[in-house]
């Protein structure tokens, strides 16, 4: 369907002429159906794990989180409340909705002899106040992490929100799993512990307190849009562990920086940066190598792409179910739909020509094919009679004589 503003709006234009169940059995197959729609992010992660060459088996993969907002005017729907956006445009920085929480999956793929990360959003899970987003984020992680347990490298990426402990201790669980993150600008840094002397005393923990306008020299040119300084740090956020913190700032001399950390190092990643399909990543030189893992940070934007488009064009936001368990699934169902959009270009070759097409074309060329199919298919069967069938059959050939052919 090119939209489905609601189950109902679904039923009337499509699953009432493929099926004979009733619209009621849709309802209460979302809302009361003993069904894990957990299991569907492990099943969308396989299929597109599949999908990454053989070539590119010890590139990176990366997972990205964050949450989104969903206005509602209607407060009879379950868990609905009042929540702070700082992205509303509606004159003030709440409304009245719901609080999802995603994770999605980027896997390296050959695009026209360049490395393209191949975005599919894994699942969708709605926020209770009775838990933080960052406890359901990381419960996300671990049921997603099975999965991923052949791959050298995975990497999650999010925002300043959820670079805090209770997400990143999740980090010394997996061995294969590091976090590049953006974090508060008044996060607490301090230098590595200076080496021992061997006197007698206790061993310092850490080096002296930085300041991130004092203490990081950026680079002398801009790359890509920022200029950059990086230094081996120590933070109570990741406790003993040695991490990468990152500086960026758009102007040479502005007291406006950011702040990045990341648990893998340069020298651990296998990166084919000569075959980026993003810049600056495909321009980076033997000076830059150390920026890499900031650079990598760039891949968390595909999932705000993907919020804007299930949004605007997947009818995310138009669901009406009231129960909290049917609104996921249905969120969830229509997340499988977009995935599907996604993954078939490179799943089958006969549909390749849409992998540099946006989702919503192939699915535009999509339904428009099932619903053909969907009208023969009714056509047949109302003329399988022979009295009607000949009287059809008379017709056509009248057609025929009258265009002359």
């Amino acid at each position: 369907m090119e939209s489905a503003d609601s189950i109902r709006l679904l039923y009337r234009h499509f699953l009432s002429e493929v099926t004979k169940k009733s619209l009621n059995a849709f309802y209460y197959a979302c809302s009361y159906a003993k069904v894990d729609y957990s299991k569907f992010r492990n099943v969308t992660a396989g299929i597109a794990l599949k999908l990454i060459p053989e070539t590119l088996s010890s590139q990176p993969v990366f997972l990205c989180m964050d949450d989104t907002m969903i206005s509602k005017f209607g407060k009879k729907f379950e868990n609905v409340s009042k929540l702070f956006d700082h992205a509303a445009h509606n004159g003030f920085n709440y409304l009245n909705g719901h609080c999802f929480v995603s994770i999605m999956l980027c896997v390296p793929v050959w695009e026209k002899n360049k490395i393209h990360y191949l975005s599919v959003p894994l699942g969708y899970r709605m926020w209770q106040k009775k838990e933080s987003k960052l406890e359901l984020a990381a419960s996300m992680v671990r049921r997603a992490m099975p999965i991923f347990r052949e791959k050298e490298t995975v990497i999650l990426l999010c925002d300043s929100w959820y670079v805090k402990k209770n997400l990143v201790s999740i980090v010394d669980e997996y061995e294969n799993l590091d976090l590049i993150g953006n974090a508060r600008s008044d996060s607490i840094l301090y230098d590595l512990p200076p080496q021992r002397t061997g006197k007698r005393g206790r061993p310092a923990l850490h080096g002296k307190r930085l300041s991130i306008q004092d203490d990081f020299m950026l680079s002398d040119e801009k790359i890509g849009n920022y200029y950059m300084a990086v230094r081996r740090v120590l933070t109570n956020i990741f406790g003993k562990k040695e991490v990468l913190a990152y500086v960026t700032s758009t102007e040479k001399d502005s007291n406006s920086r950011r702040l990045f950390f990341s648990t893998v190092f340069p020298e651990r990643l296998q990166l084919l940066c000569a075959w980026q399909e993003t810049s600056p990543l495909n321009q980076t030189g033997s000076d830059r190598i150390q920026f890499i893992p900031l650079m990598l940070y760039t891949f968390r934007w595909n999932i705000e792409v993907s919020y804007y488009e299930q949004k605007t064009f997947w009818s995310l936001c138009s669901y009406m179910v009231r129960s909290r368990k049917g609104i996921e699934m249905l969120v969830n169902l229509i997340n499988i739909t977009y995935c599907a959009m996604k993954l078939l270009p490179y799943h089958d070759e006969a549909f390749s020509k849409y992998r540099t097409e946006s989702v919503q074309e192939f699915r535009f060329a999509l339904s428009k094919q099932i619903h053909q199919q969907v009208f023969y298919a009714i056509f047949v069967k109302k003329v399988e009679t022979s009295i009607k069938s000949n009287a059809l059959i008379n017709a056509l050939k009248q057609l025929v004589q009258k265009q002359e052919y």
